[in-house]
């Protein structure tokens, strides 16, 4: 008779009496504990996880979005390249949720709609700082968290701050390429409008890629960030379509209405614009 292989016997720690083990050091009590379906349908638990763990890759996106643009602004090229191209991998992780969700049917959500009350994911606070990370800002988007000073004070002071994309451009200006006056000085709390001169500025990094180098990898890496956005937005949208349809969502948007015009959106426009002009 074979003897049941014993992991002790290679050296395995199987003894946690005063240790730290995986639980402990992951806080998986607390995480294991905060799904807290408010009805009987089966899928309730489905939307909750979905939506939490979402919700912990906007955590370690907002970590790097962070960390890559203080990078940037100090010209360390190659650790924000890094954490740009992880943040792209993270909505691609992001978007395969859209997968699991969309096993839900219409007649699955209908069981539990109404126990979400107003709440809406038009609601996440974490998903507004990225945008206004990413240079999507709009004033009128604080309003929702105002029933939370800590949450409304740091999404405010995010609008005082260059977004990637303003501290992208000032890398440009500092290697010696011209980004225009009214550029730089705009009100950093409004969204950047593409500008032609910004559009001419990359075109002499994408007319010249080997003496630019840098500034043409960084380019890259943020058309490749925004194209992964891109997609998580699309499928934001073909996932509510297909379980609600067109009804307006719990958080009184508009829904699908909504969120397609947020496919109109584009975080580093000049970036798109110029490809037509190579």
């Amino acid at each position: 008779m074979t003897t049941p292989y014993d992991p002790a016997d290679d050296g395995a720690q199987m003894r946690f009496d005063g240790r730290m083990s995986y639980t402990d050091y992951l806080g998986l009590d607390a995480i294991l504990d905060a799904q807290h379906p408010l009805s009987e349908a089966h899928d309730e638990l489905l939307f909750i996880v979905q939506h939490q763990t979402s919700e912990l890759w906007m955590r370690l996106a907002l970590h790097e979005l962070a960390a890559a643009r203080t990078a940037l602004a100090e010209d360390r090229f190659g650790p924000a390249f890094k954490m740009l191209a992880r943040v792209a991998r993270i909505f691609e992780q992001l978007n395969s949720a859209w997968d699991v969700l969309r096993t839900m049917t219409p007649s699955d959500y209908t069981t539990f709609r109404e126990a979400l009350g107003q709440s809406s994911g038009f609601q996440s606070w974490q998903y507004r700082l990225i945008e206004f990370t990413l240079g999507n800002r709009n004033a009128a988007m604080l309003r929702p968290h105002e029933h939370r000073r800590d949450i409304h004070e740091k999404l405010s002071a995010e609008l005082a701050r260059p977004s990637l994309y303003d501290t992208a451009l000032a890398a440009l200006a500092r290697a010696g390429i011209e980004i225009p006056p009214e550029v730089t000085a705009r009100d950093l709390a409004r969204p950047h409008e593409a500008h032609p001169g910004v559009i001419a500025a990359w075109r002499v990094v994408y007319d010249d890629p080997e003496t630019h180098w840098q500034l043409y990898e960084m380019a890259e890496k943020l058309v490749d960030f925004e194209d992964y956005f891109r997609r998580w937005r699309f499928n934001h949208v073909t996932t509510v379509e297909r379980v609600i349809g067109f009804k307006r969502g719990t958080g009184g948007t508009g829904g699908v209405s909504y969120l397609r015009r947020m496919l109109e959106v584009e975080l580093f426009p000049e970036l798109w614009h110029l490809r037509t002009e190579l």
